[in-house]
């Protein structure tokens, strides 16, 4: 009777539940996608019960569309800076806390909580940091630096300020993957270095760095990935204004499906978000394998 009721019970928790669950969540994965292509081939607004296949000429569109390329230009520049120093200061953030530091574990919880934030509770604090009536600006008016800041409002600026605040948020997710993959380091490495006389930053740039290769790759995909698909900073901070100053693929998308009607228009523009993030991936991984 035992037997029966074992068997039972894996029957109920074991593989044929989870294979159907998978199968199910990645057809709807991949169900998505096509649909996006196919829609990507219509000229339609989403209400209209009558759908006008164009073919390809929506694609064509896009190659010709000065505010796609902005918003490419604006990710490959939000990329590199956020990467860079990101990484740099989650690196470094984590080195010193794999020292003997006071009160290491509230500095952990300090550096990694930006990144749990919901950035719809971000956006109005930084709005109204960044605003001409803030907080920043009031200091400034107290030291009497005579600096106006209307930052958000400049197309020069605005993105600056945006990756900055990916910055802040974000550098806890380098921290915490950085010093997880230093746990991993054999310990008798890093004496035997100190044993031959290396110093502090020789050893990170020689051991600790090295050692730390597959995390950084990973957080390049990761980084190429979610440029591609920023959204929710750049819209709820600037909408991405002033004059597409701050236009991303994802705000445009947006911008053309949600707010102008514009589906089929904005399925191709999904569409080349997706194959960009494919070939960003695939990049980085033989880049990588290269080495």
């Amino acid at each position: 009777m035992k037997k029966n009721k074992a068997s039972r019970f894996t029957r109920i928790n074991g593989l044929p539940w989870i294979l159907p669950a998978f199968v199910f969540v990645v057809g709807i994965i991949y169900y998505s996608i096509f649909y996006t292509f196919n829609l990507s081939a219509l000229d339609w607004n989403g209400l209209d019960p009558i759908q006008t296949r164009v073919g390809m000429s929506n694609y064509t569109k896009v190659l010709s569309d000065w505010i796609f390329w902005k918003a490419i230009k604006n990710t490959v520049v939000y990329f590199i800076f956020t990467f860079l120093i990101q990484n740099f200061l989650g690196f470094i953030f984590a080195a010193i806390l794999h020292s003997e530091v006071r009160f290491a574990t509230l500095h952990k919880c300090l550096i990694f909580i930006p990144t749990i934030l919901a950035p719809a509770t971000m956006a109005p604090v930084f709005r109204l940091l960044f605003s001409p009536q803030g907080i920043l600006q009031d200091i400034f008016n107290a030291l009497h630096l005579g600096i106006t800041v209307d930052w958000l409002a400049r197309p020069n600026s605005a993105l600056f300020i945006l990756m900055i605040v990916a910055i802040w948020e974000f550098t806890g997710m380098s921290f915490i993957l950085y010093y997880a993959a230093m746990s991993q380091i054999d310990r008798e490495m890093l004496e035997a270095s100190n044993l031959d006389g290396a110093g502090n930053f020789r050893t990170l740039l020689s051991i600790v760095l090295p050692n730390c290769k597959g995390t950084t790759v990973s957080l390049a995909m990761l980084g190429i990935i979610g440029a591609l698909k920023t959204f929710d900073i750049p819209y709820l901070i600037t909408t991405g204004g002033p004059n597409h100053a701050t236009e991303f693929l994802g705000t445009y998308i947006y911008r053309q499906g949600i707010r102008q009607s514009h589906l089929g228009y904005a399925a191709a523009i999904s569409v080349v978000l997706l194959v960009l993030a494919i070939c960003g991936a695939i990049l980085v991984n033989r880049m990588n394998k290269g080495d």
